[in-house]
């Protein structure tokens, strides 16, 4: 704007910027709106109507139960019976983040997950919350991906290893 000597122009990106502005305050109010909602329908909060007549959100008895509450030096995977699914464990830690990765190793190791590739960890237990929380205890969501796989090529070396070959 400071550049531009015609005044017009000038008054045109301004105007544009109120309009900017509410198309941002709107993308944002839908998505809050969108997250609640689903958060709702899980039933993992509840709304509780107040007398001035705001609404308060808090978790509901089943939010409690699922909030992740973990030690991490007693953390351990429940091993119930295979339901013949995979849970893998991708991450791309950058360098800079070093003693993050190898931590993340450590706890994959804790939890006996097979090695696969040096940035690739499975197991046949279910641990969703168990990544879940160790993903966000180090900060490392953007970094950490989770997957449930039926199959893939060497499976055979890895059910030797969980013992589920008969």
């Amino acid at each position: 704007m400071g550049l531009n000597r015609n005044p017009y122009k000038t008054f045109k990106i301004i105007k544009g910027i109120g309009r900017a502005w509410k198309e941002i305050e709107y993308i944002e109010y839908h998505s809050l709106r969108h997250a609640i909602r689903s958060l709702y329908q899980s039933k993992l909060i509840g709304a509780k109507q107040n007398k001035d007549g705001s609404i308060t959100l808090q978790l509901s008895d089943l939010g409690r139960q699922r909030a992740l509450t973990y030690k991490l030096e007693t953390m351990v995977l429940k091993k119930k019976r295979w339901d013949y699914k995979w849970r893998l464990v991708i991450f791309d830690i950058p360098n800079n983040k070093r003693r993050l990765r190898e931590t993340l190793r450590f706890y994959l190791r804790q939890l006996d997950f097979y090695k696969l590739q040096k940035s690739v960890y499975i197991t046949p237990y279910k641990c969703e919350r168990e990544i879940e929380f160790l993903v966000e205890y180090f900060k490392l969501k953007k970094h950490v991906r989770f997957m449930v796989v039926k199959s893939f090529d060497n499976q055979l070396d890895v059910k030797k290893y969980f013992g589920l070959i008969k």
